[in-house]
């Protein structure tokens, strides 16, 4: 009989390493700073981040949001690319609260993977710290969790939480449209981050490879085109006080479900799909999948990002101060019966 003892266990030993999650905390301190305001009370690495909103408000509605990547994270890992992804998780969060009028304030991460990868995850972070710089707000904590049996090693998972503050009498909720207001549309960057299951499937059907080319750039850059942030172009709308009545962020449901989430009973609402060009991408992913164009609709942005619900009287003023085509995309209606949402052919 053996009188060997069995060799002691760690926690690295299990599949955790303190030492790298310390070090990554290190490395992306710099990061963390940049995204810096004034209202912050603590540096990276308490046991809570703490915010004081200050006389800035006068009587604030905190707005908070979270959300994810989505299987976009599997494109991020097969083109070795970690850097735009932490946008897309901001975004994500961002545009959500933005819809109310709220500014956003603050933002936390999670990192959950099987094996820390300090590289990658560093990467992953700097996109999560660009996200925040671009949105105004402060990245104030977050967690890693690194959880071996959990995940494969060189799988990870992301989610964001973002809060906001919007004075009360300034909060936006769609009470206001009435029919005739009309929803003007800001551009997407691209697919965003919702439909990559789909996504996904059509490039395993057409066989296509992420480095063919897609009006002058590759397939994959521009399927993981980072989502685009919308918090300067509206805070700019609502610091000039156009009258904005509802605001809609383009995610999973597409034009057709997004929008008329914040349209009031008794109202419809017409899209005029030949409003706006539709980009590239999506024409690619309807050919190359041969997906129905009312799936298309019901699943992607379809070149629309964000929607600003308006009087007719506002667009022009929209235009000047965004700097962008800003079309009138649809009409709201008087609505009777059948669906609510109609395209025009």
């Amino acid at each position: 009989m053996s009188n060997d003892k069995p060799e002691s266990l760690s926690y690295r030993a299990a599949g955790v390493d303190i030492d790298a999650g310390n070090a990554l905390v290190e490395r992306i301190k710099p990061l963390v700073e940049r995204t810096r305001r004034p209202e912050v009370m603590t540096g990276l690495g308490g046991f809570g981040g703490l915010f004081h909103l200050g006389n800035r408000f006068k009587d604030p509605v905190l707005v908070s949001g979270t959300d994810g990547v989505g299987t976009k994270l599997l494109l991020a890992r097969q083109l070795n690319r970690h850097d735009s992804i932490g946008i897309d998780l901001v975004a994500m969060c961002v545009n959500d609260i933005l819809v109310c009028g709220a500014e956003p304030l603050f933002f936390l991460d999670y990192f959950a993977c099987g094996k820390l990868e300090i590289h990658a995850a560093s990467d992953v972070v700097a996109g999560i710290a660009e996200g925040c710089h671009q949105s105004g707000c402060a990245l104030i904590g977050g967690e890693t969790a690194e959880m071996p049996g959990m995940y494969a090693e060189g799988e990870y998972d992301l989610a964001g939480f973002a809060v906001g503050a919007v004075e009360r009498d300034r909060l936006i909720d769609g009470s206001r449209i009435e029919a005739g207001c009309v929803a003007v549309g800001l551009e997407s960057s691209g697919p965003h981050s919702n439909g990559y299951s789909l996504i996904r499937k059509v490039i395993e059907r057409s066989q296509a490879q992420l480095d063919d080319p897609l009006d002058g750039q590759a397939l994959g850059q521009a399927l993981l085109a980072p989502t685009r942030i919308y918090v300067d172009t509206v805070r700019r709308l609502l610091d000039e006080h156009i009258d904005v009545r509802g605001m809609a962020h383009i995610t999973g449901g597409g034009l057709t479900e997004n929008i008329i989430r914040v349209i009031p009973e008794g109202l419809g609402l017409e899209i005029d799909p030949t409003a706006w060009s539709t980009p590239a991408v999506f024409e690619w992913l309807k050919q190359a999948g041969q997906i129905e164009l009312s799936e298309m609709r019901r699943t992607f942005n379809m070149g629309i990002g964000f929607v600003v619900i308006c009087p007719e009287s506002e667009v022009e003023k929209i235009r000047s101060i965004a700097r962008e085509p800003a079309p009138v995309i649809a009409r709201v209606v008087t609505h009777n019966q059948g669906e609510r949402v109609a395209f025009r052919q």
